[in-house]
């Protein structure tokens, strides 16, 4: 199949598709006479896979490890586990950032709670305070 086919029957963009094969996350195409690339089921396959990945939010580093993992059949998929849980402690931690910042924003928004001038607005007042007023979270840096 050509990277068009490939794109839609894996829902990815083309260009996404280029960058996987630049970077030697998906091994680059066979070519056929007339220069187009031609992509077999098991490429499909493993651009599902990654794909699936992605929709994790686990790395490219990380989709690279697991792609090398699934070379192995038969060793123990001990490593596969650690590296799940890993990501599993990155997205646990993003949710306590956005948390945070959740209830930072819901203290922002009780700072106004009519429907003022401008210049007698809280939330603006707040958001134009000294740097010494905001609250340092662990969102931003």
């Amino acid at each position: 199949m050509r990277i068009g086919e490939l794109s839609t029957a894996a829902n990815v963009d083309v260009e996404t598709i280029r960058y996987y094969e630049k970077i030697g996350l998906m091994p680059a195409p066979e070519r056929g006479s007339n220069g187009y690339r031609s992509y077999s089921s098991r490429q499909l396959a493993q651009l599902t896979f990654i794909r699936h990945c992605r929709a994790l939010d686990i790395g490219l580093a990380d989709i690279r490890r697991l792609l090398e993992f699934s070379n192995h059949p038969d060793a123990s998929c001990g490593d596969i586990n650690h590296l799940i849980d890993e990501q599993l402690e990155r997205v646990r931690t993003r949710l306590e950032n956005l948390h945070a910042l959740e209830r930072q924003l819901q203290e922002l928004r009780s700072c106004c709670t009519g429907n003022r001038a401008m210049h007698g607005c809280g939330i603006l007042n707040e958001l134009t305070s000294s740097p010494a007023a905001i609250k340092v979270g662990t969102t931003q840096p």
